[in-house]
């Protein structure tokens, strides 16, 4: 994880940061926090086909369990930097939570133990978005996802089943007596995202030629070979952060198995690791107990039983 080097990491802005994340105060009508739509029982996603702020947004809550280490960009085209940048267009975006910054800082001034709290860490600096951003940034930084018994396994403090074990092997294309899974060429060990952008086939040959079809990172870049192109997402936690893809039309893990094993739409530039798969039943099912491994018992839980994890 690489942290902000003008910006020194303390426990004391993760607290805050924290306190902000569950408080509605950031929002324009007082009703929606952060938690609204990335709720730890959940792994910091929503469960909503697409995201409801203030307005109906047309994309996936996406989890936000190790969201620090994403390098090159957030969101599903990348188009947001960073954390801190993240939390600076949430909060004013009308569709989200809808509030100005002067109007969100003249907010948390206005409350005794949250003006304290800045001062301890900022000195008598008058409070700013950057300030917030920063606190907030700080406390999604402490999300990290590494405690699934997928990890025990890999450290040798359990095992697998039989299923979950030919699962893993299926996924890893460690065995070319099993089928190749072509997973982990996109969704690499440990935090199961390389990060990059793909087209996975979503987009038939009709809906290409659809301009109401949500282009992708060509939006952002403005480079038509990025059309169609998305974020891979982390398969950590994916067993609980149900529907999938960005715009979140798949309901089970089983659809979308099904949607690799035939091999996608045809396009440009679909990623070529997108062929159809001949998985039997049997394949499909063992590979979705292998995801089942990579869930973290922690956010099962209620957040008052969370352990924040601190970067070193």
């Amino acid at each position: 994880m690489v942290l902000p080097r003008a910006d020194d990491f303390t426990r004391e802005k993760v607290e805050l940061g924290k306190r902000l994340f569950f408080d509605p105060i950031l929002s324009l009508h007082r009703d929606i926090s952060c938690a609204s739509c990335h709720q730890p029982e959940l792994a910091f996603s929503d469960g909503l086909r697409q995201a409801k702020g203030l307005g109906q947004l047309d994309r996936n809550t996406p989890s936000l369990i190790n969201v620090g280490f994403l390098h090159k960009g957030i969101l599903w085209d990348g188009s947001i930097p960073d954390l801190e940048s993240q939390v600076l267009h949430s909060v004013r975006n009308p569709l989200e939570m809808g509030l100005s910054w002067p109007a969100a800082c003249h907010r948390i001034t206005g409350k005794k133990d949250y003006k304290k709290s800045f001062r301890k860490i900022y000195g008598d600096e008058s409070l700013d978005s950057v300030m917030v951003a920063s606190v907030l940034a700080h406390f999604q930084r402490t999300l990290i996802g590494n405690r699934s018994r997928y990890d025990q396994v890999m450290a040798g403090k359990g095992s697998f089943t039989p299923a979950e074990k030919r699962g893993w092997t299926i996924f890893f294309d460690a065995d070319p007596k099993l089928p190749s899974g072509e997973c982990a060429h996109c969704h690499t060990d440990p935090l199961f995202t390389d990060g990059s952008f793909q087209n996975n086939g979503l987009v038939s040959s009709r809906d290409m030629k659809d301009v109401r079809v949500d282009p992708g990172r060509s939006q952002y870049t403005g480079n038509l070979n990025d059309r169609f192109l998305f974020k891979v997402p982390s398969l950590r936690n994916v067993a609980i952060t149900a529907p999938y893809m960005h715009d979140g039309r798949m309901k089970t893990l089983r659809e979308v198995l099904l949607h690799y094993n035939m091999g996608g739409n045809p396009g440009y530039n679909v990623s070529p690791n997108v062929r159809p798969l001949k998985f039997s039943d049997a394949d499909m099912d063992d590979l979705t107990a292998f995801l089942h491994t990579l869930t973290d018992a922690e956010y099962l839980k209620s957040k008052s039983q969370l352990k924040w994890q601190f970067p070193r």
